[in-house]
């Protein structure tokens, strides 16, 4: 019998896949953990605006939602009349970061977002790519505005110039993760999914040998390593399957769903 209390999942590339499905076996085992007693949390670089939806959509309709890569907290309350409260939150000032970067990649996009909403952005991101409600603004700004996430685009750069212009300006107050090919997520220092999921498992009142990640992303490491059992996707990156536990198959072999059936009772 399985002792796991506490489930995280990301979304995006794990319970989803990259054309927005979920299977229908994956929702069953989602409905089949919760009834089961087991708390299942999304952990997303979603914002909550984002996120809640899509746990609405599995069937969720009480307990927690880690948004922003831990940046924000959302409870779920039907009650309310977006169908969630946020928590927590924590921001930071992004504008040293935007600054810098914007010295080294001139003609990148960059969005702010706004809690709940959507995204202040300066200028009009390809469609599809954010959800939520856009407004542009100037760079200026942008750059005043507490953020939770900053989004940082770039068409013509890849994974590994991005890395190198982040060490090249510094980046110490901020965590940073690059996505798919000229996207930089930057999010407060010290804040992670793993962070703002520890946070929950003490309010639940879970023992830390009770819980377990099913991720893919570099923003998905450190909940991997948090958690007791920590399974990567298959299609996940080196460095992330080598942080997981265990490795599963790929999103498009629907892998989080075998891990799933082996969590419950």
């Amino acid at each position: 019998m399985s002792r796991t209390r506490l489930v995280a999942l990301d979304v995006d590339g794990t319970l989803m896949s990259y054309d927005g499905v979920i299977s229908d076996g994956v929702r069953r085992a989602v409905l089949d953990l919760v009834a089961a007693g087991v708390h299942v949390v999304l952990a997303t670089g979603r914002g909550a605006h984002s996120a809640v939806p899509v746990a609405l959509d599995l069937g969720l309709t009480e307990g927690w939602v880690v948004c922003s890569n831990g940046a924000v907290t959302a409870r779920l309350d039907a009650d309310e009349a977006a169908g969630f409260e946020i928590t927590d939150v924590v921001t930071f000032d992004p504008g040293p970061a935007l600054r810098a970067i914007a010295l080294e990649l001139p003609d990148a996009l960059y969005a702010v977002e706004d809690l709940g909403v959507g995204f202040r952005v300066s200028s009009p991101f390809p469609a599809g790519e954010l959800s939520g409600e856009m407004e542009v603004v100037g760079f200026d700004e942008l750059a005043a505005t507490p953020a939770t996430r900053v989004v940082i685009r770039a068409p013509g750069a890849s994974p590994e110039e991005f890395h190198a212009i982040v060490e090249r300006v510094g980046l110490h107050e901020v965590e940073y993760a690059v996505g798919w090919t000229a996207w930089l997520d930057l999010t407060p220092g010290g804040v992670s999914k793993a962070s703002a999921l520890e946070a929950v498992r003490r309010r639940l009142g879970v023992e830390p040998f009770a819980t377990a990640a099913v991720g893919d992303g570099g923003n998905d490491l450190q909940m991997l390593q948090w958690a007791a059992r920590g399974v990567a996707m298959g299609h996940a990156r080196d460095d992330v399957r080598a942080a997981a536990d265990e490795v599963t198959g790929t999103i498009d072999d629907d892998g989080a769903l075998a891990t799933l059936r082996s969590l419950l009772p």
